[in-house]
């Protein structure tokens, strides 16, 4: 009997319960994390344990609480029903879910896959970045290291250029401006990053949102959606400088410009989470009403959706993976 090919999802991660504890546990392990904090440890580690977490969890736990989904976090809720779905139009693939923090860990859902024939590792970033990607393919060639448990284990980079995740965005951006009507504004919001980061790390990930945003314009353009299109970025954290525009700024500047309908779309999240829930759709919406802006509407990550299935599909079919011999040489 022929064995069976592995498929691989790995996503950020989230905390297991919306309780003090569960998220403490887990902004720890993120943040400690030198892909996404790369201060000095002596320096960091106390002050995120002494002050940050402790100033952080109240202030997010009631964020959490109020977009939890039937008992587990939106990006947990929507990671899994998108593998359970590709699971049940792929019955020759076993395919299995892993966050890069908390979980379901990396090293249990590899050992799930160890009868595999080879294994694809998809990390749920369309663009690459050293904040993200690089944390899930270091965490695996460590697992990798230290275990042996497979040897032919491939993955993709990212799909910010993909045609198939240009057209799935196009058509949910359609979608929207059909059921709520256009917008005078449509607003691409992607994840921040440190500027340090870029120039540090040899970061890419700027470059990679750019490409999508150019062809997602052109994409709309062709097919008759002539509405302007602003591109920013989300989600800063601590002090330091950060790419621009930000999202914040960009949605209270229109407003205050006499613009009072946008849309607001999050290319950068394959599924939502409290980035995208609560951050662009609570506070970000408030932010557009107070400085004068009328009508406000999210438009959903692709989350389980048929669109964000047939991409998934497209990708694991039609992609050249890449080998973790040759991991550092093509991140």
């Amino acid at each position: 009997m022929e064995k069976k090919q592995g498929l691989l999802l790995v996503n950020l991660g989230t905390p297991s319960a919306a309780t003090p504890d569960a998220i403490k546990q887990y902004l720890t392990e993120f943040l400690l994390d030198r892909h996404v904090v790369d201060l000095p440890k002596l320096f960091w580690s106390p002050m995120l344990k002494y002050i940050v977490i402790p100033k952080r969890v109240p202030y997010i736990i009631h964020h959490y609480q109020k977009i939890w989904i039937n008992g587990a976090s939106p990006l947990l809720h929507y990671s899994q029903l998108l593998c359970d779905k590709l699971q049940r139009h792929l019955p020759n693939i076993q395919c299995e879910l892993a966050m890069t923090y908390g979980e379901p860990d990396m090293q249990s859902a590899l050992n799930k896959l160890q009868s595999c024939s080879k294994i694809t590792v998809l990390p749920l970033f369309p663009q690459y970045s050293t904040t993200t990607t690089l944390a899930v393919l270091d965490k695996l060639k460590q697992i990798i290291a230290s275990d042996q448990i497979i040897d032919n284990i491939c993955y993709i980079r990212d799909y910010a250029d993909h045609p198939s995740y240009i057209n799935a965005l196009y058509l949910q951006i359609k979608q929207a401006f059909e059921d709520q009507g256009e917008p005078e504004v449509l607003v691409l919001s992607y994840h921040g990053i440190p500027e340090r980061y870029i120039h540090k790390r040899k970061e890419d990930y700027i470059e990679r949102c750019e490409m999508t945003t150019q062809l997602l314009i052109e994409k709309c353009r062709a097919n008759g959606i002539n509405r302007p299109i602003q591109m920013a970025y989300q989600s800063k954290f601590g002090k330091g400088k950060w790419v621009t525009p930000s999202t914040s700024d960009t949605l209270q500047t229109l407003a205050q410009s006499g613009v009072k309908n946008v849309h607001v779309i999050c290319p950068g999240f394959s599924v939502d989470c409290i980035e995208t829930l609560y951050e662009i759709d609570e506070e970000n919406r408030e932010l557009f009403f107070n400085a004068g802006g009328k009508t406000f509407y999210y438009i959903p990550a692709l989350n389980e959706s048929d669109l964000q299935m047939s991409l998934i599909i497209e990708l694991i079919n039609h992609t050249q993976p890449l080998t973790f011999k040759n991991l550092y040489s093509n991140t």
